[in-house]
């Protein structure tokens, strides 16, 4: 085996049509790892959706020392950075500001954001109506407890800072009424049972909890590979372009601000690789879910009235 195959990056083993269209022979595609080639002067989080050159950039890389995670090739890190990143442009991430989050799971946020000198109060959903499988992947929480990271903040600031509850996405509290300076939720409103109640949460978020002028930052299950079927009910669902074009506009009709970011197929070789169940793959940027190759979004709307 050659040191090429041992380093610890991913690599795969391709052929392509040459000119002619005759065979190559084997060649190997390395994915370079992003903590020895991040770039300083680059776009970032200028798209919508998930792209590779995001992650190449030194933002990301600072960001993922910053919470504690490792430095790859996964969605799920681009979506906390997207929030993180987006939050901070519309300057929310300053001490006493208040934030809530939904669908918190065990997430970084509510550490990180607290750490910045954030109040925030953090929700996931009651229990018995969570899926039985968030819990057993960490994707569920019950407490502050789930919610500690002593390399962002101290238990006691923490616990200063953070507060936690119960709630259900389809039905806000109405005592979270214009409270909150900025909120946010990671790839959670595609799993509250079809299209619309996704939407509607989204509208509820911005109407229900942030004062006038206040941010909302919210990721989510984007479709690339059709813009006309979809999964529109069920545990989780697929938005398409057609499906953000209407949730903007809806939005903007109500008076609110929704930030222009295209949705971007992405011009690298790592933008077209799909990780298939069970979700194995070193390289996490899109997946097969059914018939459909999904990657994430994010959207980012300012309260205007």
């Amino acid at each position: 085996m050659s040191e090429l195959n041992t380093a610890p990056f991913a690599a795969s083993f391709v052929r392509h049509a040459k000119q002619g269209l005759h065979e190559s022979g084997l060649l190997q595609i390395v994915m370079l790892p992003p903590a020895v080639f991040q770039q300083e002067n680059m776009p970032y989080m200028d798209a919508g959706n998930c792209l590779a050159r995001d992650f190449y950039a030194k933002k990301y890389v600072d960001f993922c020392a910053a919470i504690g995670e490792p430095v790859y090739l996964h969605r799920k890190n681009w979506e906390f950075a997207f929030i993180a990143e987006h939050l901070s442009r519309a300057e929310m991430l300053r001490p006493g500001a208040q934030g809530i989050g939904f669908g918190v799971g065990t997430e970084p946020m509510p550490a990180y954001f607290a750490s910045k000198g954030c109040s925030v109060l953090a929700t996931d959903a009651p229990p018995g109506s969570a899926d039985p499988g968030w819990n057993e992947t960490d994707q569920w929480s019950d407490g502050l407890d789930r919610l500690a990271r002593p390399n962002l903040i101290s238990e006691e600031l923490l616990k200063e800072r953070v507060r936690f509850a119960f709630c259900d996405m389809t039905s806000l509290p109405t005592d979270y009424e214009s409270k909150f300076d900025f909120c946010w939720s990671a790839c959670c409103f595609e799993h509250l049972g079809s299209l619309e109640a996704g939407a509607d949460f989204v509208v509820e978020s911005v109407e229900k909890t942030l004062r006038l002028g206040g941010v909302a930052c919210h990721t989510s299950e984007l479709n690339v590979s059709s813009n006309r079927e979809t999964i529109e009910t069920g545990g989780t669902v697929l938005y398409r372009a057609q499906d953000l074009e209407k949730l903007t506009a809806r939005l903007e009709s109500r008076g609110h601000q929704v930030l222009k970011l295209p949705l971007d197929p992405g011009l690298a070789y790592i933008d077209h690789l799909v990780d298939v169940p069970p979700y194995a793959g070193d390289v996490h940027l899109k997946i097969r879910l059914g018939d459909f190759v999904s990657t994430s979004f994010g959207i980012v709307v300012r309260r205007g009235r």
